[in-house]
């Protein structure tokens, strides 16, 4: 794979560089590179910023809003965003629920609900995971019963990421309990303020609130809120988790969690010493940084595979499970680093408020960013079910 930029490609990496050096605001910028807490109106209102310039969604086909970019265009942008350490995009919206909905849904679905999501104007959750189900998604149980021109779903999600803040919610919901499991679920989107919808939050390891369960009792949801056809859910679901899977690998912002690791590794220690001298540290840095090289060619191949019109294919479970296990290995090398200062954390300090961080700025969020990534191996779809998709899709097995 030819990785040479042509001058174009450099032209387009200092537009990029510019805007975003223009554009992004300085205080979203400080707090996200103190490691604070992020806030909804933080990643709206960066969203908001790259929607008004046309790029909020580079995979997107240009005629629903894309950018129209080449894979290397696309490699390079998501690149200086890393770089810059930007807020993540928000993936329920752009990168999930997005792609289904222009390539399953009805023009009048498309209409109604693409300009919401491009703008960042609706905030979508996602409804997949339910207690006991673990990674055997096609179990689910949430069942939506029809009657009439409305559908009756009863049943609960967990593990819904930022469903507090959700305006909408794309749901996997049983319509028929008859057929094989996978044959009998269905792709409902309905309003996180209908009646019968309660959010309860999930305190995590780290202390934060990220992660929701969801609770639905006799909701009504119009069925012109069905996407697709009924007990097609789950083509739509394998169709979803590839987008996602692909982006979970996030390549550019694992170069920076390096580059942090260095920084934090060539500060002298007590004995006035840098870490970066210990032979055994150094090498396990090295390793991550191969490794990510590699992950970061197999990330190419696929926006090209991408770009050529054909959506992500297995290699995007090969993504997933190196890149949230180089995502893992870089908080478990930060902690290492930060030794005993990785012990003392202050929540109130991680959330804006005016308390004292305990131990040097560059590790005094090691502790809380270990614990909150060793979800990482385990959403869109756990790393062991990955490893089975690579056996049956790519070895044949």
């Amino acid at each position: 794979m030819d990785l040479s930029f042509s001058a174009e490609d450099l032209a387009f990496q200092r537009e990029v560089r510019s805007f975003i050096a223009e554009n992004y605001p300085a205080d979203i910028k400080a707090r996200f590179d103190a490691g604070l807490e992020p806030r909804k109106e933080d990643f709206v209102r960066w969203q908001k910023i790259l929607f008004e310039k046309g790029w909020v969604a580079p995979a997107w086909p240009k005629e629903y809003g894309g950018t129209g970019w080449t894979a290397t265009q696309k490699y390079i942008f998501q690149e200086e965003l890393g770089a810059a350490n930007t807020p993540g995009i928000i993936p329920f919206g752009l990168s999930m629920v997005g792609p289904v909905i222009y390539t399953f849904a009805t023009e009048e679905q498309k209409k109604r609900f693409l300009p919401g999501i491009l703008s960042s104007d609706v905030w979508w959750c996602q409804g997949y995971s339910e207690p006991g189900s673990g990674s055997d998604l096609a179990s689910l149980k949430t069942k939506a019963v029809r009657q009439g021109d409305k559908y009756i779903v009863n049943g609960s999600k967990t593990w819904t990421t930022m469903a507090q803040w959700a305006d909408w919610i794309f749901c996997l919901v049983r319509t028929d309990s008859s057929v094989k499991q996978q044959e009998g679920i269905s792709f409902l989107l309905f309003d996180m303020k209908s009646p019968g919808v309660t959010v309860r939050p999930i305190i995590t390891m780290d202390g934060g609130h990220e992660v929701n369960e969801c609770f639905f009792d006799n909701v009504e949801v119009p069925v012109e809120n069905l996407i697709g056809q009924e007990g097609m859910g789950w083509t739509y679901a394998k169709f979803l988790l590839g987008h996602e899977r692909s982006g979970i690998a996030a390549v550019a912002r694992s170069k920076r969690g390096i580059a942090k690791l260095k920084q934090i590794a060539n500060t002298e220690q007590s004995d006035g010493s840098p870490l970066i001298e210990d032979p055994d540290y150094r090498r396990k840095l090295a390793e991550l940084e191969i490794d990510l090289t590699a992950l970061e060619y197999t990330e190419l191949r696929t926006l090209a595979r991408e770009s050529q019109g054909k959506g992500p294919g297995p290699e995007s479970s090969i993504l997933k499970i190196k890149g949230t296990e180089i995502q893992q290995a870089i908080t478990e090398l930060a902690v290492e680093a930060a030794g005993y200062y990785a012990f003392a954390y202050n929540r109130r300090a991680m959330d804006g408020a005016n308390e004292p961080v305990v131990g040097p700025a560059a590790t005094a969020f090691a502790a809380p960013s270990y614990f909150n990534m060793r979800k990482t191996s385990i959403y869109g779809g756990s790393n062991e079910i990955q490893k089975n998709i690579i056996a049956k899709m790519v070895l044949g097995l």
